[in-house]
């Protein structure tokens, strides 16, 4: 089969796993914005960002099935995206639209339907209990709502918290806790879960990722942080570990330090160059 094909058939096969754009406003009316349930701002704030890439995609495959059909005449970028399919690979104009990700094409849809899944849950069910954690677009968002709610509710001013992080022996919790969030989905790079000494380890020969246990991530006075032995892990949207400020002045891929309970020295955790990541390049 000829790139004609080929590309005619993956868009056709992701123009019906991708759904259609959200109704922010319909949302709204049963997610309104609350003074003490900022998760519903971010909940608006996460469908806008999602309905700009699922129209970037939607949009773009509908002209490239044009071309194929000889009824439009690509442009650069379009006939970018187009070898970029065939190739496999994630096309630049969607990654413009999208949060960081160095998935190939199977991959990156996968992916991208599992996040719609999951906000679509959220949309029909209310907030869930357990929040993914790398299928939120933008985590830092969701952070300062788990802040912001923790804040408002005990009168205490947002700069003035930080975060402690709990690793529940409970790990499929069904009622959601009293502050902060559950969250789920990390991985660890260069190093395992102990489940038994529940605690960081070496990894096992050949393993380079495991799956981070549920975490909780509870808003804290900086004050009143616990004190126990712990690896202070970066904790990063994807592998390169490297990213630009962005206007709202954080990284494009850095999200957070995140307390990992160890009693090795941080030294040797950093000498392995330890880290989180939130999604993996496959």
């Amino acid at each position: 089969a000829g790139p004609d094909e080929v590309v005619g058939e993956i868009a056709k096969d992701v123009l019906a796993r991708v759904p259609s754009a959200w109704n922010i406003v319909k949302v709204q009316e049963s997610y309104p914005t609350l003074y003490e349930e900022s998760m519903n701002t971010v909940l608006a704030q996460e469908l806008t960002r999602f309905n700009g890439l699922i129209k970037a995609i939607i949009s773009s495959l509908k002209d490239i099935q044009k071309a194929i059909k000889g009824l439009l005449l690509m442009n650069a970028e379009l006939e970018g995206a187009f070898f970029e399919m065939f190739d496999g690979q994630t096309p630049a104009m969607w990654i413009k639209h999208s949060y960081p990700s160095l998935k190939p094409l199977g991959g990156y849809i996968n992916d991208l339907v599992e996040r719609l899944k999951f906000f679509q849950g959220w949309v029909d069910h209310g907030a869930p209990v357990n929040f993914w954690f790398s299928g939120i677009y933008f985590q830092q968002a969701f952070t300062t709502g788990a802040s912001q709610n923790f804040a408002r509710k005990y009168r205490i001013p947002i700069d003035t918290l930080g975060f402690d992080f709990f690793y529940p022996k409970e790990q499929t919790p069904a009622v959601k806790p009293v502050d902060g969030v559950y969250t789920y989905g990390v991985f660890f790079e260069a190093c395992k879960w102990d489940w038994d000494a529940w605690q960081i380890a070496e990894s096992d020969a050949k393993v380079l990722f495991v799956s981070v246990p549920m975490m909780h991530l509870m808003p804290c006075e900086l004050t009143k942080f616990r004190s126990f032995p712990h690896y202070l892990c970066p904790c990063y949207k994807v592998s390169t570990r490297k990213g630009v400020l962005s206007t709202t002045g954080h990284s494009t891929n850095f999200v957070m330090p995140i307390k990992v309970p160890s009693d090795t020295p941080e030294a040797h955790w950093v000498k392995r160059g330890v880290a989180m990541l939130t999604s993996l390049d496959t």
